[in-house]
């Protein structure tokens, strides 16, 4: 729509005709988002018109209104509409809207209305008054803006909260988004006036979005509270856990970031104990603690003098307590606070790093699990001193780990970033973080962690920071590899069945890749020597399977020929299944001899009638046998039995089929075919001949080893004896289990101390050459 057709548009909304109206702020809407547009509209009086629309009408002239007023407000004009007298009563006709009215097209334009009315700061970019004046120049009347403006139009209409939290399940997502985005409005506004205010939040928490203070101090924190029992938390929690994130991503991610500000500006909070509410914190744990049972900790309790309940002056709901007096408790309950868990008698200092934070978690958790905490005190105080769980410094612990975790100290304008550079929808769970509302149940299920850690490794005072690092690899390990659709539930399962010996593992590799990027040059200089080292030994290991000697069967040959078929008999009967060898005292010689049977003892080397020089060798290779290989032998007398893997020798022994072989090739001038031993060697195993002449390679010894370990000991004890690497993956496993096992003993030698000692006094000094001349000499 042109500009010139303003006039005649404002005479048509003008119009007591509904159908007119209709159509004319119909057009509107789609047309008023341009500042040209808006500017000469505003100038032309249409705000006066647009409010009365707003005021008077219904059904979709209604609907077209609001989202034509939503829409001026979205490019940052048309404010003074909410400025003078009658301000008041539009917001609470918008308030009275969404209370009221069923039709989602009149809500999603009444709640992106209040959205702009509550995040709106006077007096920095207004423009396209409709007099002329800047919203800086004292046209603004105070307070008309932020969560002020909404406070008389909520006092008729109490049950608005309730339905905007309501809105946050609707089916309808600009909606939902728009319920959102006016409950993060109404604590953004709160968050900033408190900043402005100079207070800070008191404690109420209920959940990570709790928070107190504010502008109006206790009115904040009941106003925070309330959001939280109409299910604010839940609510958000379901729909970061939905399929609609794309549809809701500004406003979810707003409100993660929101949570993360509130978290940290509770942590930046001193605990003062000249704070009534700091005061009152502390006395309440100590009161759950049960002081008053006897013999706890092998103290007395003092004496209890019960007061009736009553109102605290703070605005906090009175409550039944006992107190002790200041005499008994000092003479009868010295570790007062260190049966808590806190390191000294000064709980105050012990808050420094969680801040009011952690005493919030511990408080929480302290509240909802008071019988369990009073029998884990009673538990820890039959233990000696030096193998308690202090409860309180792990509940600061697992604060300040769920805070590191979660990276509240990071910006939620990184995330709103982080969110529009991976919009692909495969990064979800990167971004939107559904457990961080859930910050009370993971501190409860983290320091039931914590417990059952101390208890499965056996801690001690002095072990305390080895716990909490296991703790934060597990938190790291379980929440942070769920899901986004993950439950609390499974969570907080997975948190307490956690195999301790599998967090270990990761705790290891986890110390490795720290040493590798702070060290890795030296690590992996100490590396190449100690995998050196390694290989020695385990050569040496080799070379010592093979001087005990080993047991190795051997496989009948199968020939289809039809002339061996005839002395196939003879042949059986000649057969032997058995051979054993030995390497010989001074490693110069393979002894090797065929045996009917397996003996019940090791032949020495007297016995051995055959030997190999190892100098003749020229290779050693192994590979896997077909299946037509060998076949079956069989005893003729003997009683059949449904052997797969094995043959039975004709005396009766069994004897695995082997499936792994080693031949040992040496150099000769020629190949006779009727060598057993070549016949025996797979002919695609040989070596080919040079056509010039050269040496050729024919296979002097083969051995079937019964197992994989076996025939692992002797392939690569036989290369290692030629002076080659070895090629098993079980003799390479073992050179890197020995080595890697060196490297941790030699970190075992550095010490935190002499990491930060410094140089020894006087190294890197340059000797003085004062009454030196060049009559010297050095060695290098």
């Amino acid at each position: 729509m042109d500009q010139a057709d303003i006039p005649a548009l404002l005479s048509r909304l003008a119009s007591d005709e509904d159908a007119a109206r209709k159509m004319a702020v119909f057009k509107l809407q789609s047309s008023i988002n341009d500042p040209a547009f808006a500017d000469v509209f505003i100038s032309s009086g249409g705000l006066v018109i647009l409010r009365r629309l707003i005021m008077t009408t219904g059904g979709n002239t209604l609907a077209y209104s609001l989202q034509s007023l939503s829409r001026l407000l979205e490019v940052d004009m048309g404010w003074d509409i909410f400025e003078g007298v009658g301000a008041g009563e539009l917001v609470e006709r918008v308030v009275e809207l969404v209370v009221t009215n069923p039709l989602v097209n009149i809500l999603r334009g009444a709640m992106s209305i209040l959205v702009g009315v509550v995040g709106h700061q006077p007096g920095q970019h207004d423009k396209g008054q409709g007099d002329g004046t800047k919203g800086g120049e004292g046209g603004v009347v105070p307070g008309t803006f932020g969560f002020r403006a909404l406070k008389p139009a909520v006092a008729v209409y109490p049950q608005f909260f309730e339905l905007v939290i309501q809105q946050l399940q609707s089916a309808d997502h600009a909606l939902c988004a728009n319920a959102l985005g006016l409950i993060n409005a109404l604590i953004r506004d709160a968050v900033a006036n408190d900043v402005a205010s100079g207070t800070v939040a008191s404690g109420t928490k209920g959940g990570p979005s709790g928070a107190g203070g504010g502008g109006g101090g206790e009115d904040w924190s009941k106003f925070i509270k309330r959001l939280q029992d109409l299910g604010l938390i839940k609510a958000v929690y379901n729909l970061l856990q939905s399929s609609s994130l794309q549809d809701l991503a500004h406003p979810l991610l707003e409100f993660q970031g929101l949570t993360k500000v509130l978290l940290r500006k509770w942590r930046e909070v001193r605990v003062d104990l000249e704070r009534p509410e700091h005061r009152r914190a502390l006395k309440g744990l100590h009161l759950a603690s049960a002081p008053d049972r006897r013999h706890v900790n092998g103290v007395a309790g003092g004496v209890v003098v019960p007061i009736p309940p009553q109102e605290d002056g703070s605005g906090g709901a009175g409550q039944s307590a006992t107190i002790t007096t200041r005499k008994s408790s000092r003479k009868h309950n010295p570790e007062k606070w260190r049966r808590l868990g806190f390191e000294t008698e000064s709980p105050a200092a012990e808050f420094e790093t969680a801040g009011f934070l952690g005493m919030m978690d511990l408080t929480d958790y302290v509240r909802k699990n008071e019988d369990g905490f009073q029998k884990l005190l009673l538990e820890q105080s039959t233990h000696p001193l030096n193998e308690r769980c202090p409860v309180a410094r792990a509940s600061l612990a697992v604060t300040m780990i769920l805070y590191d975790h979660f990276e509240v100290d990071k910006s939620d304008l990184e995330d709103i970033r982080g969110y529009l550079a991976l919009n692909d929808g495969k990064n979800n769970d990167r971004l939107f973080k559904p457990l961080l509302l859930q910050w009370s149940r993971l501190h409860t299920a983290g320091l039931h962690a914590f417990f059952r850690m101390w208890k499965a490794t056996g801690a001690q005072r002095e072990d305390f920071d080895k716990v909490a690092e296991l703790v934060r690899i597990l938190i790291e390990q379980v929440i942070g590899q769920a899901s986004r659709t993950k439950d609390v539930l499974e969570v907080e399962d997975d948190l307490q069945e956690y195999d301790a010996g599998r967090l270990r593992e990761l705790q290891m590799e986890l110390l490795e890749l720290s040493f590798e990027d702070q060290w890795g040059t030296h690590l992996f200089q100490v590396r190449e020597e100690l995998k050196h080292e390694a290989l020695s030994f385990v050569k040496e290991q080799r070379i010592r399977c093979l001087l005990q000697g080993s047991w190795f069967t051997k496989p009948m040959s199968r020939n289809n020929n039809a002339h061996s078929r005839e002395n196939s008999y003879q042949k059986r009967r000649l057969y032997q299944p058995w051979r054993y060898a030995k390497l010989s005292h001074n490693r110069r010689y393979l002894h090797y001899a065929d045996f009917p049977e397996h003996l019940p003892y090791d032949p020495g080397l007297e016995a051995l009638t055959e030997k190999i020089d190892l100098s003749t060798i020229s290779s050693v290779v192994s590979n896997v046998s077909a299946p037509n290989d060998t076949e079956p032998v069989a005893d003729p007398d003997a009683v059949d039995s449904p052997a797969t893997n094995s043959t039975t020798s004709r005396h009766g022994a069994a004897v695995h089929k082997p499936t792994t072989k080693i031949t040992i090739y040496s150099f000769v001038e020629d190949i006779p075919s009727s060598n057993p031993e070549s016949v025996a060697g797979n002919s695609t195993s040989a070596a080919a001949a040079t056509s010039n002449g050269e040496a050729k390679e024919q296979p002097i010894l083969t051995l079937f080893p019964l197992n994989h370990s076996l025939a692992s000991e002797w392939l690569d004890g036989l290369l290692m004896l030629l002076n080659q690497t070895p090629i098993t993956a079980e003799t390479n496993k073992l050179v890197r289990l020995v080595s890697e096992y060196g490297l941790k003993i030699r970190l075992l030698n550095v010490r935190l101390e002499q990491m930060y000692a410094g140089p020894v006094p006087g190294a890197g000094v340059v000797p003085s050459r004062e009454r030196l001349d060049e009559d010297y000499y050095y060695e290098i």
